[in-house]
């Protein structure tokens, strides 16, 4: 099926909406840094002294070894998707819809606090051991609990597309990357299993494993149920497959064709902004605190004036293009993060090494100061 064709002009919205979500989740994520440190001053301050511990545990940071499994952890998830897909796409569906519940509500979180903030306190409610929870976060929790019951019974793909936008948000919020090595170690091992499953899984299962996995829809869980508790046949029975939140698809201007873009596709990148705006934030408290002292001499001042993020960010734009050609030119499925971790990665070392900041980047890893500055100039 060329349902979902990677080959679309659709694709422009693609970009789009994937820079966007990488823009988003990665300043959502400096925010929550801002908002630990704030919380860090007021406890030490309270308590007379500085408690290290104090940070959010919602975040996870991904360590060298948890980045060099994590291609191999993958390729098991993909296995176990594409043989025995019709055993678990029930609970895989499930799994996936509280997920999206979940991310989606913090999506739309700051929306919520806005609407919010004219007619009610900042006061969190108790729900007894579920926890406290402010007015906001029920607002958003509530829509995004309607968009899913939507989604399951109409499929659409804009609200599939909604999730999945979620997903990205959130995850690029809070998984961090402590370090440029933990960084390359990531996005290079993702890079070999995405054009093995890609290119290579043909060879081996007959099919294109990646793009099975990835267009295949799921059973109804209200078919499923109905047919289960016997509720007789127009119980449940004229709901749609769902196509699971894992990409982004958008339609052609003749609606038959879908061009589409995994969300490990703009989330992995993702992170790499994430890092490298909180080390532009990072450097920047350091500079104002040094006094503006000058960069290494040998680098002129319109170099230094670029931020690591802009550099990332216009290569991660350049390998989405490169990839949309290629797919093109070939006319099949590429492995998106072929082009994009080296347009990515190598600009980004590249301004490191010239910069003098490659060592420090590599293998420390760094904890962002407190500052009165809370914003960075973008």
């Amino acid at each position: 099926s060329r349902a979902y064709s990677l080959v679309d002009s659709s694709q422009v919205s693609t970009f789009l909406i994937s820079i966007l979500l990488i823009v988003y989740g990665s300043f959502r994520s400096l925010n929550m840094d801002f908002e630990n440190q704030d919380k860090e001053k007021e406890n030490s301050s309270a308590a007379g002294s500085f408690n290290g511990n104090s940070t959010n545990n919602s975040i996870q940071t991904i360590d060298s070894t948890q980045a060099l499994f994590l291609p191999i952890g993958a390729s098991v998830s993909l296995l176990v998707m594409f043989f025995f897909f019709d055993s678990v796409q029930v609970v895989f569906t499930i799994c996936t819809a509280v997920l999206a519940t979940i991310a989606f509500a913090f999506l739309l979180l700051p929306m919520c606090q806005y609407l919010t903030r004219p007619c009610s306190p900042q006061n969190k409610i108790s729900f007894g051991c579920c926890g406290r929870f402010t007015a906001a976060e029920l607002l958003s929790f509530s829509l995004s609990v309607m968009l899913v019951l939507i989604w399951v019974l109409t499929g659409h793909w804009l609200l599939m597309d909604a999730l999945a936008m979620g997903l990205c948000v959130a995850m690029i919020a809070f998984v961090r990357l402590p370090s440029l090595k933990v960084s390359c170690l990531l996005l290079s091992g993702l890079l070999i299993y995405d054009v093995f499953w890609v290119f290579f899984s043909a060879y081996i299962f007959n099919s294109n494993v990646m793009v099975k996995v990835a267009t295949q829809p799921a059973d109804n869980p209200l078919d499923v149920l109905s047919r289960k508790l016997h509720l007789g046949p127009n119980v449940g029975r004229d709901v749609p497959r769902l196509s699971l939140p894992g990409k982004l698809v958008f339609p052609s201007s003749t609606g038959s064709h879908f061009s589409m873009l995994g969300i490990g596709d703009i989330v992995m990148p993702g992170l790499l902004l994430c890092f490298v705006l909180r080390y532009d934030n990072y450097k920047k408290q350091a500079n104002s605190d040094s006094c503006g002292a000058p960069g290494p001499g040998n680098i002129s001042g319109r170099m230094q004036k670029v931020s690591y993020f802009h550099c990332t960010l216009i290569g991660y734009f350049v390998g989405l293009l490169t990839a949309t050609v290629a797919s093109r030119i070939h006319r099949a499925a590429q492995p998106a993060l072929l082009y994009l971790v080296p347009f990515t990665l190598l600009p980004l070392l590249t301004m490191a090494y010239l910069k003098g900041d490659l060592r420090r980047m590599w293998s420390e890893p760094f904890h962002s100061k407190s500052s009165s500055s809370r914003f960075l100039e973008v």
